[in-house]
């Protein structure tokens, strides 16, 4: 028992420094000794999700939370590594189960904080937030992430505020620098120029380089210096493309396998008969938030946000071993799945967020991947594709920085490997018309600012909802927004965006002559 008691000291010790591989052996060692100790399988779940062995670590966790049911910290990690794992029903009964325990722990609070911002639970979050940055304030973590839950709910003023408060606390904070530059449009009397300027020249990190780079970026094209703001653009993406290995190739094969999948997406009898979901689908930065203001301001829809759900139930049911949640393994296997029992699963993963309105929308950008499996296994679901001009869909996917904790947005990082992407997707469109001819709505982001009115309703027809005035008021909806466009579509629909490609045409035509030889004319 001594042994045993020396080893879990070691094995705490090897977790603070972070030496995860340590303490995952000596985790192991410990469990083979002590297996019915709480604290033994907490050391060696949390070892296992650093080392990016998620099954590991939610087994071992599971297990801890089991054998010490009192330890809000422990329910906290669960509920974490289900989030990462994409299981946000379950996540959101194990991170309420841990907040029953009134935890007092910053780091606990923080990471239950985190666990219902990914589940779109911000006004709880908040409150978590806020306690964590109270008991410890000199922590600039917990006020960014206190911050980034204001901007979600649209409180510009609070987010401001917290950020600022971040940054005080740590001046060199990158997130929290962009987070800034995104919340507000600089002008001549009120920008972060000198204070990004400055920080810049002293920037050594990789990612420190990245986000003020971005920053500058941003401020710049709001001050109407296009030039400058375009090399801070490429600077910032270049940073953040370091290290990732990205090939065009890899998503040409994924694209290819999915076409091969689905060479005639018609919808079987046996698919769901659930009537809920509504797909917003799409390339990122085309108009997909301001859709899902548009649809959820109907008094019968929900916004359920990004949803990663139906990618998570469609791995389970190819029964595909791989990492990644969508390769071409994943596709080519899933042509065996069980379609009802799929989408009654996908459905039901959903719940209870989506259960108190009759329609939800799913907006997930990259649902354009699984719109011929969505079509076989909910065949009464409606589909809706944002279109937007392709060198402002490309120049707004290059202009973005987004989760980098995914390889889906890896093309993201390099002009032309956009527009590349935009082709495969381009293509990929085209494969469905023509094999689901009239199961997807095209509307152009454009049409919709030309003419709101009937753009809307050509949206709630498709959707098979009655005229909802409403709907034109969609930037007084108080939902939640969790993406890029949390402040811009709070605000009524504008010009500004359009055409915006124009700003930067000499930088662009590389773009543009790549764009040309795909076919897309522009």
């Amino acid at each position: 028992m001594n042994e045993a008691k020396h080893l879990k000291n070691d094995a705490v010790k090897a977790l603070n420094p972070r030496q995860w591989q340590a303490a995952d052996a000596l985790g192991l060692r410990l469990i083979g000794m002590v297996p019915g100790h709480g604290g033994v399988h907490f050391v060696a779940g949390g070892a296992s999700l650093q080392l990016q062995q998620l099954p590991e670590g939610i087994r071992h966790l599971q297990r801890a939370v089991h054998l010490s049911p009192t330890r809000a910290d422990y329910a906290a990690q669960f509920a974490r590594a289900l989030a990462m794992a994409r299981l946000t029903r379950e996540a959101l009964v194990a991170a309420d189960a841990a907040a029953a325990m009134a935890p007092d722990d910053p780091a606990t609070l923080d990471t239950l904080g985190v666990v219902y911002t990914q589940a779109n639970e911000h006004a709880k979050a908040i409150a978590l937030f806020e306690h964590a940055a109270r008991k410890l304030p000199g922590h600039a973590a917990y006020r960014f992430n206190l911050g980034t839950s204001h901007t979600f709910l649209g409180q510009l003023d609070q987010a401001e505020r917290e950020y600022e408060a971040c940054l005080a606390r740590e001046p060199g904070h990158g997130k929290a620098h962009l987070a800034l530059a995104q919340l507000r449009k600089a002008t001549g009397d009120a920008n972060h120029l000198a204070r990004l300027q400055g920080l810049l020249g002293d920037a050594g990190a990789v990612t420190s380089r990245m986000y003020l780079n971005l920053a500058l970026a941003k401020e710049y094209e709001d001050l109407g210096d296009y030039a400058r703001a375009f090399e801070h653009l490429t600077a910032g993406k270049a940073a953040g493309g370091e290290g990732r290995g990205y090939r065009s190739e890899r998503d040409a094969a994924l694209f290819a396998a999915i076409e091969q999948a689905t060479p005639a997406a018609s919808v079987p009898a046996e698919g769901s008969a659930s009537e809920e979901p509504i797909f917003v689908i799409g390339l990122p930065r085309s108009g997909t938030t301001l859709v899902d203001r548009i649809l959820s301001s109907h008094p019968l829809v929900h916004s359920a946000g990004e949803l990663q759900n139906f990618g998570v139930v469609l791995k389970r049911a190819s029964g595909s071993r791989t990492p990644e949640l969508l390769d071409v393994d994943t596709v080519l296997r899933a042509g065996t799945a069980d379609w009802r029992q799929l989408g009654d699963a996908y459905v039901a993963s959903t719940r209870p967020a989506t259960a108190g309105k009759p329609r939800f929308v799913d907006k997930l950008p990259h649902n354009f991947l699984y719109a011929g499996f969505i079509a076989r296994v909910l065949p009464k679901a409606r589909i809706i594709c944002l279109r937007r001009n392709p060198m402002d869909s490309c120049l707004g996917n290059f202009r973005q920085l987004f989760a980098q904790s995914t390889p889906y947005y890896d093309y993201s990082f390099d002009l032309l490997d956009t527009g590349r992407y935009y082709l495969l997707f381009d293509r990929l469109m085209r494969h469905w018309r023509e094999t689901m001819p009239g199961r997807i709505l095209e509307i152009d982001y454009e049409s919709i600012v030309d003419d709101q009115k009937g753009s809307t309703r050509r949206l709630l027809a498709h959707c098979g909802l009655e005229w909802d005035e409403a709907c034109m008021r969609f930037n007084d909806n108080a939902a939640p927004v969790a993406t890029a466009s949390a402040v811009q579509v709070r605000q009524p629909l504008h010009r500004d965006a359009l055409q915006r490609w124009k700003r930067y045409e000499p930088q662009l035509a590389g773009l543009r002559a790549l764009l040309a030889a795909g076919g897309i004319a522009v």
